[in-house]
């Protein structure tokens, strides 16, 4: 169960080259138990599909590999369904499988890389939906004492990108499972926002399933995101910053063209890649590492990119937005360094 001297390269969708001391495998919640009551692993790197990791060498840390398998239907009647999914199950086939029982809710989410445990850390969402508009609980276990609870999504503390997981309880929890409501018909699709809807309409459907949604998003992230197994990414690399309305106002004084999105509270969410975009920085590249050539929040190793390399890179478009906009863009990456 515990190894040493593990190479992470192909633990991590930027496939970069790093070793980890210490590495272990859970492959149940009994698992990340006893792996939790060695003192070595209480303060851990948690490990589920790399998506949103870069590691720097030789991590300080020991790691933990999530790798809970495993979709079971645990509730259903005859519009909804509730299924438990293991942390370490593929978020994309996750969706896939869905699409296949028939079930919607997951579709605007597709091809978004990682594990099914980050999901509720990041409140993923992508076209309009995210994660908690079909969240129902999750279970995670204590690092300190390896005592499993259960919070539902009030508990979780939703917010854009952002949940309890990554304040309160930041390196305290491993998420194991979450369970997540779908629904059997009377589909509510989201097909407004970004570039669904001429998508679906270039292929002539005018009333589309969850698939044809699915389908959709797949041909838009396929023609703007690199495949990590080809050129190794980490999809998004920022969040798209939210502004206050004075905010925002101030801004468009100065950048009257500039794009951005209401939110119901009243926020404006500006889009990082226009930012970025409009800074130069766009299918630019430094040695190995660089901004992808069609999506300019997409950072990229061209191949020999160390995770040092990529960290410094991402610095440097941080400085350049801020000191053009005043704003300071947030990884959604972390780094294991």
């Amino acid at each position: 169960m515990i190894r040493q001297g593990v190479s992470l390269k192909t633990y991590n969708s930027f496939g970069v080259v790093a070793k980890a001391a210490l590495f272990a495998v859970a492959k149940s919640k009994e698992d990340l138990q006893l792996i939790l009551k060695d003192e070595r692993f209480r303060s851990a790197w948690i490990l589920g599909g790399g998506s949103n990791t870069v590691f720097c060498d030789t991590p300080k840390q020991p790691i933990i590999h999530v790798d809970i398998a495993g979709i079971k239907i645990i509730e259903e009647d005859n519009d909804d369904v509730v299924i438990n999914v293991g942390a370490g199950v593929n978020w994309h086939e996750l969706v896939l499988w869905s699409l296949e029982q028939g079930f919607g809710g997951l579709e605007n989410l597709s091809l978004i890389p990682g594990n099914v445990g980050a999901a509720p850390i990041q409140n993923i969402g992508a076209y309009g939906v995210e994660l908690q508009d079909v969240f129902e609980r999750c279970s995670f276990v204590y690092r300190n004492n390896q005592i499993i609870e259960t919070f539902d999504k009030a508990a979780c503390k939703f917010g854009y990108r952002d949940s309890i997981f990554k304040n309160e309880l930041k390196n305290k929890v491993v998420i194991t499972d979450v369970s997540l409501r779908l629904k059997k018909r009377n589909y509510k699709l989201n097909t407004s926002y970004g570039a669904i809807e001429q998508e679906l309409l270039s292929n002539n459907i005018s009333v589309p399933s969850p698939k044809d949604v699915s389908d959709a998003v797949i041909n838009i992230r396929s023609t703007k995101l690199p495949d990590p197994k080809q050129l190794g990414n980490a999809g998004s690399f920022f969040k798209n910053p939210i502004l206050s309305k004075s905010q925002f106002q101030k801004l468009k004084t100065s950048f009257a063209d500039i794009p951005h999105y209401t939110q119901p509270n009243g926020d404006y969410k500006i889009p990082a890649a226009w930012l970025i975009e409009q800074v130069g920085m766009k299918g630019i590249r430094e040695g190995e590492v660089g901004t992808h050539k069609h999506h300019a929040l997409v950072l990229v190793n061209y191949g020999n990119a160390s995770g040092q390399d990529i960290k410094s890179f991402s610095l440097n478009v941080q400085e350049k937005v801020q000191n053009h906009f005043n704003i300071l863009l947030q990884p959604e990456v972390n780094f294991c360094c």
